[in-house]
């Protein structure tokens, strides 16, 4: 892990999505943050000490999705597919594809494994696994605002984790998409799926994966910058937030499936799927929904601590 000087910085971005805005001053305390995604070897060691069994591993229970067919309740997890031609970019699941068999040891379904990337990102795992793979390692998961401090790497205003240019002199410095998503990867970074931990330089602060390659799961619930809670200021604090934190469960659902309660959680940094052509989330600043019982082929975690 990599400690964290505490300090402040400008959260957010107004010039990207609208969930980012408006950037506020934030305060956070000192803390320590692991320099790279975990990886598969990190949670296979963690499976094999605990016998634990992820989300994606185990079948749903149709109670609690009414309307279920009991045949469909198997166990498996969403794989990116690629088209084969152009597609509705508002219809994710023109791409994603649900795998009976698929989790973190078969990433793209029962016949894969893992045994030539020991050393990526694990993925197919729900904030749930994630905040039981830190208490075993001692740790937790970071708050938003923790991952978007350390990504930055002090760097301030910028809009990537090491400026304002996506691929300075043409170089590519983090796992993203290149081409048009999501069906024709020119795959210039060498990557179709996730890449090893460390591949691209670090940051600043000498953290690794900060964007691209993987979502990371943080701890806050999901909610517009706008509605979230105004934490009290410290004594002599007079124009930041002193370490943020999420909104709350019942009202981090999403508004737009009134018939689907379920909770979500904030993930920060974008992936190797996000592209100047669909999704330019591989920043800082970018942010996305994640409910609680979705797992993907495109998301991990990494662990922070109290200093």
């Amino acid at each position: 892990m990599a400690l964290i000087p505490g300090g402040v910085f400008a959260m957010g971005s107004d010039a990207f999505y609208p969930e980012e805005a408006p950037v506020r001053r934030v305060r956070v305390d000192a803390f320590h943050i692991d320099v790279t995604p975990v990886t598969n070897a990190q949670f296979a060691a963690f499976v094999a000490a605990s016998g634990y069994q992820t989300f994606a591993q185990t079948p749903p229970d149709p109670a609690q999705y009414p309307g279920m067919d009991p045949a469909l309740a198997v166990a498996g997890s969403l794989v990116f597919t690629m088209t084969d031609r152009p597609v509705d970019l508002g219809d994710p699941s023109q791409w994603w594809r649900w795998v009976p068999g698929a989790d973190w040891a078969h990433p793209t379904g029962p016949d894969s494994g893992i045994d030539d990337i020991m050393d990526h990102p694990v993925v197919h795992v729900t904030h749930q696994d994630a905040a039981a793979y830190a208490a075993w390692a001692g740790k937790r998961l970071p708050t938003e605002a923790e991952h978007e401090y350390a990504a930055r790497g002090g760097l301030e205003g910028v809009e990537y984790a090491w400026g304002d240019e996506l691929t300075p002199g043409g170089v590519h410095l983090a796992n993203t998409w290149q081409g048009l998503f999501p069906f024709a990867n020119t795959l210039e970074d060498g990557w179709v799926r996730t890449s090893p931990v460390g591949h691209y330089p670090a940051n600043p602060y000498g953290l690794y994966d900060m964007i691209g390659n993987t979502w990371e799961i943080t701890e806050d619930w999901w909610s517009l910058p706008a509605n979230l809670p105004r934490p009290k200021k410290k004594a002599g604090s007079c124009c930041a937030i002193d370490n943020p934190r999420g909104g709350f469960r019942a009202k981090s659902v999403d508004p737009a499936e009134p018939t689907n309660r379920m909770a979500r959680k904030v993930i920060k940094g974008g992936s190797h799927l996000c592209a100047p052509s669909y999704c330019q989330r591989y920043r800082p600043a970018a942010r996305h929904p994640m409910a609680l019982d979705s797992s993907t082929s495109h998301i991990g975690f990494r662990c922070a601590a109290d200093a």
